[in-house]
């Protein structure tokens, strides 16, 4: 048999795997993770997080720069200036449904502390700033009129408050560092939660947020049980509510490989980068559309290529990708962030079928190629061209019917043996950037085994 560079290798690994399906944590034995919350996120695959504040007046990364490039007392008043008058939320939600998003992230509170609502419970927030309102119900409500899911972003940590006990840049900070709290510093920590409990109950409850999106876990303040409580304490609140895996301390780098369920959470987060393939436990990967989560003049931004191919590469892993843009100080998302979003659209509104509501594989996610499947059809995602044959494995005794371009249903030769399932290919591809190509098969393709090329 031929492959894309050579031979294709069978591994035994079942396909249909069981999905596993954590929750609560430990302490919480029967919270699991709501199915049918976690099945309709899944089926989206292709959200835009927005990354936003007071600190986009300074061009910089937003809390990382608190201290660091900005000094904290100008950081801190940054929000006195903050009046963000061209801002609109239907251009928001308009311009992450054009790119083929389906839903919302944002920040509305990161870890410089800064609340993009009128919150009860603080003062340094957005009806405090020249703006005088907050952002978030406008934003909601416009999620809702055009048929975008609503979430947001949460910082366990914040470096602003006093009742918080870590602060950054400190010189002896340190991310996930273990220590031992004293009785003065229990104290502090359970009036910031209670703070931090109020807050949120403010967005499930006033904002109809579907999801939310924790960050800030990794400082020693926070601990696997406060992760548990917290998590518990609001899916009672809403018990559709989905909670990503960094409410808790289960998270192990970047790459997310941990997938205990002894820790709290419903999906895991790789960030900057294309998490491993896994079909087992729900992961999105979380990347920017330039090189920093918030707004900075002439961000060198990816390529349509880029973008296409990291939404591709993500989703035949089985992962949903969350893709981040950086408004600008006055409101409006940066013209070529749009653009470079509306060529995703433009692909996607040519192949969606190939990635909304579908799962990753059966064949493993590789350079030139990935997959992805929906009841009796595969979707061969070609990054490259593979030349004039494109050899595949037998499938556990499934027959392919036909074969064709998703772009513009032209058939493809299609021939199949004891040896394995050969495409003939013509010498220019539909899609330069990436063409799918449809097979349509005797069964479900759920019933194959992963196959390696």
């Amino acid at each position: 048999m031929k492959s894309l560079t050579g031979t294709l290798l069978l591994i035994l690994i079942a396909f249909s795997v069981q999905a596993q399906y954590s929750g609560g944590g430990e302490s919480n034995p029967g919270l699991e993770t709501n199915k049918e919350s976690l099945a309709e996120f899944q089926d989206m695959r292709f959200g835009m997080f927005i990354h936003w504040g007071p600190v986009s007046l300074k061009g910089k990364e937003i809390s990382w720069s608190r201290g660091r490039e900005i000094s904290k007392d100008d950081y801190d008043m940054l929000y006195k200036e903050f009046n963000p008058e061209l801002f609109n939320a239907a251009d928001w939600v308009a311009t992450a449904k054009a790119a083929g998003m389906q839903y919302i992230i944002i920040t509305s509170r990161h870890h410089d502390g800064f609340s993009l609502w009128d919150s009860e419970f603080t003062d340094y927030d957005m009806a405090t700033t020249p703006y005088g309102k907050g952002i978030l119900k406008e934003l909601s409500e416009e999620c809702k009129r055009q048929g975008i899911k609503f979430g947001t972003y949460y910082s366990i940590c914040d470096w602003y408050r006093d009742d918080y006990p870590v602060d950054y840049p400190a010189p002896d900070y340190s991310f996930n560092e273990a220590r031992s709290m004293d009785s003065a510093t229990q104290e502090q920590m359970e009036h910031y939660i209670t703070f931090m409990k109020n807050q949120l109950k403010e967005l499930i409850e006033e904002y109809n947020t579907f999801l939310i999106w924790f960050d800030g876990e990794w400082e020693w303040a926070w601990t696997h049980e406060m992760g548990m409580d917290m998590y518990a304490y609001l899916r009672a609140l809403n018990y559709d509510l989905l909670i990503n895996n960094r409410v808790d301390k289960g998270r192990e780098g970047m790459e997310d490989k941990s997938r205990s369920a002894a820790f709290a959470g419903d999906f895991a987060t790789p960030e900057q980068q294309v998490g491993a393939f896994d079909n087992s436990f729900a992961w999105e990967t979380c990347m920017t559309i330039g090189e920093q989560w918030a707004w900075k003049p002439d961000d060198k931004l990816k390529s349509k290529k880029e973008c296409i191919h990291t939404l591709l590469q993500t989703i035949g892993g089985d992962g949903n990708l969350l893709f981040n843009v950086g408004p600008m100080p006055d409101g409006r998302i940066e013209k070529r962030q749009v653009d470079r979003l509306l060529e995703m659209g433009q692909w996607l509104s040519i192949n969606q079928e190939a990635v909304y509501g579908t799962r990753g594989g059966p064949y493993l996610p590789r350079e030139k190629m990935v997959s992805t499947h929906k009841g009796n059809k595969i979707y061969l995602h070609l990054l490259e061209s593979p030349g004039k044959k494109l050899s595949l494995p037998l499938m556990n005794g499934i027959t392919v019917k036909s074969a064709s371009f998703l772009q513009d249903s032209k058939p493809l030769d299609v021939h199949q043996d004891d040896d394995g399932i050969t495409l003939t290919l013509p010498k220019e591809l539909p899609d330069e950037v990436a063409t799918v190509i449809v097979l349509s098969l005797d069964k479900p393709a759920a019933e194959i085994n992963l196959m390696k090329l």
